[in-house]
C-alpha cells in the first residue's frame, strides 16, 4: 500500500468514526466535517475529481450542522 492509499483510508475510516460519534457531541460533527475534507483532499489527489467535489460539499453540509447545533 502506498501512501496516498493509506491517507485515504485514514481519512475514510475517520469519516466512519465521527459520523458514528456524532450524538456524543456536536464536536463529532465539527470533526467529521473536517474528515470529509479530507476525503476530499484524497480524491483529489487520487484524480477522482467527482469524489472530491462531493466530500467537500458534504464537509460544508457538515459544518452547518455543527454551526446550528451548537
Amino acid at each position: 500500500m502506498d501512501g496516498l492509499t493509506l491517507f485515504g483510508l485514514a481519512a475514510v475510516s475517520l469519516m466512519l468514526l465521527t459520523y458514528a460519534l456524532e450524538p456524543r457531541s456536536p464536536w463529532f460533527i465539527l470533526a467529521f466535517a473536517f474528515s470529509c475534507w479530507l476525503g476530499s483532499a484524497y480524491g483529489f489527489l487520487q484524480g477522482a475529481w467527482p469524489f472530491g467535489v462531493v466530500e467537500a460539499i458534504w464537509g460544508l453540509v457538515a459544518l452547518r450542522r455543527w454551526w446550528k447545533t451548537r
